[in-house]
């Protein structure tokens, strides 16, 4: 059992940036990838980023360029970088972990209980 807690989150202006971290507890993440997915009003949750026990981190399109998945393995922290924030990144952002990548990807594993980010002027 991994358990997972969100950080980082709040309201930020068209533009601006972001970082997310996220605790781990339970078990040593270093096992498992580690990844990011989001939900938006309305929306079904999809994958944002994910990376391996090192980098680099493998992230959905629309986000390619401007965030930045890292890790801590030491200190069980993960953590996701977002700068040039749109108003359509605005979203509940969780936290997962899973040993396997692909059920990571396909949004199973363990998560959070998400932190909000809102994207707004």
């Amino acid at each position: 059992q991994v358990q997972l807690v969100e950080s980082g989150g709040g309201l930020v202006q068209p533009g601006g940036s972001l970082k997310l971290s996220c605790a781990a507890s339970g078990r040593d993440i270093r096992e498992y990838f580690m990844g990011w997915s989001r939900q938006a009003p309305g929306k079904e949750r999809e994958f944002v980023a994910a990376i391996g026990w090192s980098g680099p981190g493998i992230y959905t399109d629309s986000v390619k360029g401007r965030f930045t998945i890292s890790r801590d393995n030491a200190n069980n922290t993960v953590y996701l970088q977002m700068n040039s924030l749109k108003p359509e990144d605005t979203a509940v952002y969780y936290c997962d972990a899973d040993i396997q990548f692909g059920i990571l990807r396909a949004g199973g594993g363990f998560r959070g209980q998400g932190t909000q980010v809102t994207v707004s002027s």
